[in-house]
């Protein structure tokens, strides 16, 4: 990393969902941790709604899903140049899936799992040395529904997350109330082996799972009721031990609870609503990994898809999709509240933030 300004800094991705004349693409800016100053410096448009992103342990590659149906979405690699915060797209091959909605790689940089929404798939996809990607070769098919017939109707996987120690995947399913466990064998021929599963709260609608920094606890958010699920993690396995809302009790206007983080420290849990909430709901955690209700922060816009929380801490950013900004906030570490700095980033559907180490890979 670099310091300036007093604060470290940082380069920001931003993948987004393609504009008319799909001159946004996928994004580079630098960010300053001290600041909140982010400052535009590179960008690739080769790829049509470069959306989800994963970077690669070393922060040499990128992987991009592009968003599309009727089997003709597929993953992204770029490569990056983490001196320089240089894009270059190295090439593509099909998600085997409907609307891949979420990518993510291994620590070894080996393998690189994809998410399907649509079709209720998961793929695996061999990464070569060069960024290079394989045909796909593994795809596993959800079966099942669940209790909410406009939108439970059949499986849509809608994230793929490595466990801490990388081996398992965890993939939350919105139309099954599950999240899916696999173990991962890299060195294998089909790397993912199905390892169980845990159920949620039939209606809940699985979307996103992040884990506390010590790997003891896991928090899915659930889209359909807009609530948050806490479970104990050990060894491939998930047990729920707490159920909390996103809502301010008065709230009777439409959900779709979207993305979920946790402070670097481990102290707090924040989890973005969309619908006609607009805001990021705010939690401390417990020593024994549980949530009590902490406030909630109107995210200035509109559909905040996705957010993220800087490596220092100081800073959260909140994408807001629909009203093409990206909305900076200063984080504070004591009572995890949150207050507007009057920055912004102003670029066409922002829908992934991910900050990557400037010179990690060198």
């Amino acid at each position: 990393m670099s310091v300036a300004q007093g604060g470290e800094e940082y380069w920001l991705l931003v993948g987004t969902y393609s504009n008319a004349d799909n001159s946004n693409g996928l994004q580079v800016y630098r960010f300053n941790t001290g600041s909140g100053d982010a400052t535009f410096v590179s960008k690739s448009t080769d790829v049509t709604n470069p959306s989800y992103l994963a970077v690669s342990a070393d922060g040499t590659k990128v992987f991009a899903v592009s968003e599309m149906g009727q089997g003709k979405g597929t993953v992204n690699s770029f490569s990056f140049n983490p001196s320089t915060g240089a894009l270059s797209w190295i090439g593509s091959v099909t998600s085997a899936g409907d609307h891949p909605c979420y990518v993510s790689v291994t620590s070894d940089q080996t393998v690189v799992f994809v998410g399907n929404y649509s079709s209720g798939t998961l793929s695996a996809v061999r990464v070569s040395p060069n960024g290079t990607l394989d045909p796909n070769i593994q795809t596993i098919q959800h079966e099942g529904s669940s209790v909410n017939t406009s939108r439970q109707e059949k499986p849509h996987v809608h994230a793929v997350v490595l466990s801490p120690d990388g081996r398992f995947l965890m993939v939350p399913d919105l139309g099954t109330d599950k999240v899916h466990i696999y173990a991962i064998n890299t060195s294998s021929d089909k790397p993912l082996e199905a390892a169980g599963a845990a159920a949620v709260t039939p209606g809940g609608g699985p979307r996103h799972l992040t884990f506390h920094p010590n790997g003891k606890y896991a928090y899915l958010i659930r889209e359909l009721d807009a609530a948050v699920t806490v479970f104990d993690y050990k060894d491939g396995k998930l047990k729920e031990k707490q159920s909390i809302t996103l809502l301010d009790p008065a709230f009777q206007g439409k959900v779709g609870a979207a993305d979920i983080h946790v402070s670097p420290d481990g102290k707090f849990l924040y989890g973005s609503n969309r619908g006609e909430a607009n805001e990021i709901t705010i939690y401390s955690i417990g020593k024994d990994g549980k949530l009590t209700y902490v406030g909630r922060q109107s995210t200035l816009g509109r559909t905040p898809r996705n957010f993220a929380i800087d490596p220092t801490g100081n800073f959260l950013l909140a994408a807001n999709q629909d009203t093409n900004d990206i909305v900076i906030f200063r984080r504070d570490r004591k009572s995890g509240l949150l207050q507007d700095t009057g920055k912004r980033i102003q670029l066409d559907k922002p829908v992934c933030l991910k900050f990557v180490r400037i010179n990690a890979g060198g």
